[in-house]
């Protein structure tokens, strides 16, 4: 036995402990996709990280996406895919696939993953119990995507039923208006409303980047904590642009429902939700309205 490496993991046990204290029995919701979900040893890392968040007294929610899967099949199946700023033009088969994709194999899947772990998991999507009521979007420039939705109010009942109960929720983002219509839903969009509306004190994105950057081409450019106030001021300026303007409105849209940190994190980090939450120094970028609410 290395002794010296012994106590540097008891060393990590001990910096761990003050977080633990504080966030046991918080509400964390997770945003889970990209290369996380696809590579199957961070597949595994995520996931033991999700469980040992349960077993140390966090109430985690997971919210999935699997736009990759729904490409892969919609090929298989002959239909091509088209996409506008990111969202996918869903015609009525197109979203009928997706949910299939979505609610079928990745969230039974993800569920099957928890479960393993010790971990009790249900899967639901966003249509079930009316959880994530919607309507058709309409994009800024008045462009009607088909059937992809934006959420118009979440139903907490079911979420909240499993939680109280001691279920990991796993959601797929599919929606449903009055009228019983399906709609796809960008999951980071549906796990910021969902976090909203749970009043989480947590939300973590698991993207492919490693965090905020001031420039996109160099990692070491990441911003550690960054304020509402500074990220508008960032996306004004110009010095967040591109395809990370929507993963920080997101952020910001969660902090005005009421979470209190949101967290961006690369996926491809073996057991970056652990390092980011449990210790002094993080790993990606937190979003705060109060500095002293976050790590």
């Amino acid at each position: 036995m290395d002794m010296n490496k012994e106590i540097v993991k008891a060393n990590v046990l001990i910096e761990a402990i003050p977080y633990i204290r504080k966030f046991s029995g918080i509400t964390v919701v997770i945003k889970y996709g990209g290369s996380a979900m696809v590579d199957e040893e961070l597949r595994k890392s995520t996931i033991s990280d999700i469980a040992m968040l349960k077993y140390l007294g966090l109430r985690p929610v997971v919210v999935h996406g699997g736009g990759k899967d729904i490409t892969n099949m919609l090929s298989r199946l002959g239909k091509k895919t088209q996409f506008i700023d990111g969202l996918r033009i869903t015609d009525a088969e197109t979203a009928g696939i997706a949910e299939m994709v979505l609610s079928g194999s990745i969230g039974k899947g993800l569920v099957e993953d928890l479960e393993a772990n010790g971990i009790p998991a249900v899967g639901i999507s966003g249509k079930d119990g009316h959880t994530l009521l919607s309507s058709r979007l309409i994009d800024g420039q008045g462009r009607d995507l088909g059937f992809v939705g934006k959420v118009e109010k979440v139903d907490t009942q079911l979420l909240l039923t499993l939680m109280n109960n001691g279920f990991i929720p796993v959601v797929s983002p599919v929606g449903v208006d009055e009228d019983s219509q399906t709609y796809n839903i960008n999951a980071d969009y549906a796990a910021s409303a969902i976090a909203g509306a749970l009043g989480a004190r947590k939300l973590v994105f698991l993207t492919d980047v490693e965090g905020i950057l001031t420039d996109k081409d160099d990692p070491e450019s990441i911003i550690r904590q960054l304020s509402i106030e500074q990220a508008k001021g960032f996306i004004a300026d110009g010095t967040i642009s591109g395809g990370m303007i929507p993963k920080v409105e997101c952020c910001l849209d969660a902090m005005e429902k009421g979470v209190r940190n949101v967290h961006v994190l690369n996926g491809k980090t073996p057991h970056a939700m652990l390092l980011e939450i449990f210790t002094h120094e993080g790993v990606g970028t937190m979003f705060y309205k109060d500095l002293n609410d976050g790590n």
